[in-house]
């Protein structure tokens, strides 16, 4: 079956990653196997709210065209994961597919353990299968930390060798990433602190406000770099952010620069895949209303591909897979006014300050995006969508000069993204006299296209 929204709620996106119905949060395990993506999520299958944590499972052989599969991880009743699977990572141990993620049982202290689960049959080209090992392969935190959040272990490969990152808060307030030997995957050690909140360029970055790092992920640039991508804790979730740098043969990571992941106030906990030629990012966007009657809660993100520019910065962009959903012909090619679908792809390009009008309410106020090449600055305004909390423009930051701005939308989903230097993701939920209304600065390049059902061939 193929991803599709609820016809009655036009704030259901369509086209990314989403169960038909109920809660999912973090991305898990994205895995490449016999020529399929296959991408896990954390899911609750009988309500739209955040409890009774599973595995929910997709995969697309285009990564455009998704298609569901039964829930992959189920809480065994009396297991290290009772109390749900939460996050994790899949790899390839030695020709099977192993799901590695973190486990509670009904004692929880907020304390994880590292458990793992095989595909049943890895032959079967939908995974759909899998088999829980019984005990944990790390039962808990190493002595002597006083280590009091410990999950979301992230299996990477370094000079032909096995390794894993683990998430981690201390008591005293100091977030950290931990490292583990796994060549052998049932038998993981302790291998140290590979970074924590006291290094001065996670510091400068990052502030001091989380209390733990979340869902740590990293991956091979192709210019050699490494990035270190974790998302902030305070007690709630709050940002993500990235680490660019160095990693040593001995499995030290020296940080060079960093800065924010994504500018938005709707993306959080993203999984990465490492592709032999470049690397792959899926985030969690949250619902930023009221559930009310929604019988569904939270989406995937877009692919997107993830490096690194000389500079150290970020160098984020759409997956080009992503093309195969616009129509056959632009909606729309020169600047001006014309009607939005619900879902679309547009790309606009910059020499000049210009305003790019996207939504517009009857009271006149609209979400808005302000490019200035000259400046550096690309601003999103969000005049009359209040939410709890008082909306302030999202600035951000690019190095002065031509700006393109390329925009996913896909129902209450807004992707933008500020050329291959940056990244806001945003839910905005329409109501019924908004008026969905494109509207662009004249001497800018635009082009627009509706998104459409992809087909199978």
């Amino acid at each position: 079956m193929s991803l599709a929204a609820p016809p009655h709620d036009p704030h259901a996106p369509r086209f990314r990653v989403r169960p038909p119905a109920n809660w999912m949060n973090d991305p898990n395990g994205p895995f490449r196997w016999r020529g399929r993506h296959h991408l896990f999520y954390q899911h609750n299958p009988d309500a739209p709210v955040h409890a009774n944590v599973h595995w929910g499972h997709a995969s697309s052989a285009d990564l455009a065209h998704w298609e569901h599969h039964p829930v992959a991880l189920t809480p065994t009743p009396g297991g290290p994961d009772e109390a749900g699977c939460w996050s994790g990572c899949t790899v390839d141990d030695g020709g099977v597919p192993t799901a590695v993620y973190t486990g509670v049982d009904r004692h929880h202290t907020g304390l994880g353990t590292i458990c793992l689960a095989r595909a049943a049959d890895p032959d079967d080209p939908a995974l759909t299968d899998w088999t829980p090992l019984p005990a944990p392969v790390v039962t808990g935190p190493p002595e002597g930390l006083d280590v009091v959040m410990f999950r979301d272990p992230f299996v990477f490969r370094h000079d032909g060798r096995r390794w894993a990152l683990v998430g981690a808060g201390h008591a005293d307030g100091t977030p950290s990433v931990l490292l583990y030997d796994c060549d052998d995957l049932t038998d993981w050690r302790f291998a140290g602190v590979l970074l924590d909140g006291h290094d001065p360029a996670a510091r400068a970055t990052f502030g001091s406000r989380a209390t733990g790092w979340e869902c740590p992920q990293l991956y091979a640039a192709r210019d050699g770099a490494w990035v270190l991508v974790v998302s902030l804790w305070d007690g709630h979730p709050w940002t993500t952010g990235y680490l660019t740098g160095r990693l040593d043969t001995d499995l030290r990571f020296t940080a060079r620069t960093g800065g924010l992941l994504d500018h938005g106030r709707d993306f959080y906990a993203p999984a990465v895949l490492q592709e032999p030629d470049r690397a792959l990012m899926w985030g969690w966007s949250w619902e930023a209303r009221e559930q009310g009657g929604a019988d569904w809660a939270g989406v995937l993100t877009a692919p997107r591909v993830v490096d690194v520019h000389p500079d150290g910065a970020l160098r984020v962009s759409p997956a080009p897979e992503l093309h195969r959903l616009r129509a056959a012909e632009p909606f729309v090619t020169t600047p001006g006014r014309t009607a939005l679908p619900a879902a679309y792809d547009l790309t606009v390009g910059a020499r000049a300050r210009t305003t790019v009008s996207l939504l517009r309410s009857a009271a006149g106020d609209g979400l808005t995006v302000v490019l200035d090449p000259e400046a550096g600055t690309v601003t999103l305004n969000r005049d009359g969508w209040p939410r709890e909390e008082a909306v302030a423009p999202v600035v951000v930051p690019v190095p002065p000069g031509e700006l393109t701005l390329r925009v996913l939308v896909d129902g209450s989903l807004y992707e933008l993204f500020v050329g291959d230097r940056a990244t806001v993701t945003e839910r905005v939920y329409e109501r019924a006299d908004d008026i969905r209304e494109l509207s662009v600065t004249p001497g800018a390049s635009v082009t627009g296209w509706e998104l459409v059902p992809p087909t199978n061939g």
